[in-house]
């Protein structure tokens, strides 16, 4: 068995990896590239290679992707091949940075940072709590869900959005479907977007929600760029009806003279709050892997097993 790991690792994901898989030939890439050889041979790949290297891997079985997100794979990866991915990973790094973005600007720190580069020392006025707000989380899979909790802690009232209605988690207070969403936007104090690419979820927020959101409230987005409508945005971040905290942005990479970066109101960050930055996320992956590595040498379930419609796990919906 080969297995190929795309991704970085330390030593003591290495071990773990080999431990899954005693009687495996590891090749481990450190972030490089991988060459044509290597993916023609490895049975088992860990972790993300480009997408058009797919057509290489003539001895492909399994792949492991170390994002949560797979909707690039779902449709390219062949019918004869497991694809799994890594949902479940990446809940605490980015839930902490949606709660640093919406802290940023309900407390109006960006201002006050961008007075300190002016060494500026003026006050900027009334700020507003998370305490006692409406918190609207479109997407409760693992990163939606482990936001809503960090907000119930600190006071808000959590409403949820899913595809399907299903039970109501014990620290959300109502729990909604995506057809509510217009109802629903008015009267929230945050719009938290945690959703993956697909037809259903490009320009959710079209121009027309995002006028009808309560003026002053803060939309948060950190699935994926094509949720919002960027022009729109634009447009209503510079009347003043809102403020945004954004992760993903469509373009993306954001070019430097787009409007977007110059809109009141906007923390943009650059696709980062995920990835390896946490190193809890890294070791995560590598232990749904190893597991999964195990499972398939065993013959039991694969944890994690992608839909390929929706390029997100196939046991259970996740927005």
């Amino acid at each position: 068995m080969n297995i190929l790991v795309a991704m970085p690792t330390y030593e003591e994901h290495e071990i773990r990896l080999k431990k899954a898989c005693p009687e495996a030939a590891f090749t481990f890439l450190h972030g490089n590239r991988p060459e044509r050889e290597q993916l023609e041979n490895a049975e088992i790949i860990i972790g993300n290679i480009p997408s058009g290297d797919l057509q290489y891997c003539r001895n492909l079985k399994f792949l492991q992707l170390s994002m949560a997100g797979s909707d690039t794979f779902a449709g390219k990866v062949p019918e004869n091949v497991l694809l799994a991915n890594s949902s479940g990973a990446y809940g605490l790094a980015i839930s902490e940075h949606m709660l640093g973005m919406l802290l940023m600007l309900t407390k109006k720190l960006y201002l006050y940072r961008d007075n300190q580069n002016g060494a500026v020392w003026h006050d900027e006025g009334n700020v507003t709590s998370i305490f006692g707000s409406r918190v609207l989380t479109v997407g409760l899979g693992d990163i939606g869900g482990e936001f809503a909790k960090r907000c119930k802690g600190l006071g808000a009232y959590n409403i949820g959005i899913r595809r399907t209605m299903r039970s109501c988690p014990e620290f959300m207070d109502e729990m909604h479907t995506l057809d509510e969403l217009d109802s629903l936007l008015p009267s929230a104090d945050v719009v938290a977007l945690a959703l993956p690419n697909s037809e259903a979820s490009r320009h959710l927020m079209n121009e027309a929600r995002l006028r009808s959101m309560k003026r002053g409230a803060i939309l948060l987005n950190v699935g994926r760029g094509s949720a919002v409508d960027t022009d729109a945005l634009v447009k209503v971040l510079n009347e003043g009806l809102i403020m945004a905290g954004i992760d993903v942005t469509d373009p993306e990479p954001l070019p430097k003279e787009h409007p977007l970066w110059h809109c009141p109101g906007i923390i943009i960050t650059p696709h980062i709050s995920g990835y390896y930055h946490l190193r809890h996320t890294q070791d995560t992956i590598i232990e749904i892997a190893a597991c999964n590595i195990e499972n398939y040498m065993n013959g039991r379930p694969i944890g994690n097993l992608v839909d390929r419609i929706t390029g997100y796990r196939a046991v259970e919906n996740r927005y």
